[in-house]
């Protein structure tokens, strides 16, 4: 099973360390990838978040999806890989 989550739904001014203390609360975090636009900076509505287990990855998905998180419903879903 996978440890990164695919969260959508991020409020734009949405910090790393605010989206890392929010997911704490379903287990350990390892990585937030807060991504950004190429061109003007500007962070997009989506990351990537990687727990330090599966269990905890699990746990966020049943705990955080549609929760609110400064006034925005998150999506997380466990990460599907990358075919590349």
């Amino acid at each position: 099973m996978s440890t990164k989550l695919y969260v959508g739904n991020i409020p734009y001014p949405a910090s790393a360390d605010e989206l890392n203390e929010h997911f704490a609360q379903a287990g350990g975090v390892a990585t937030v990838d807060r991504l950004t636009e190429r061109r003007t900076g500007r962070t997009r509505g989506f990351c990537f978040v990687e727990m330090e287990s599966a269990e905890a990855a699990q746990q966020a998905v049943e705990q955080l999806h549609n929760q609110e998180f400064q006034g925005r419903n998150l999506r997380v879903v466990l990460s599907r890989p990358n075919d590349d």
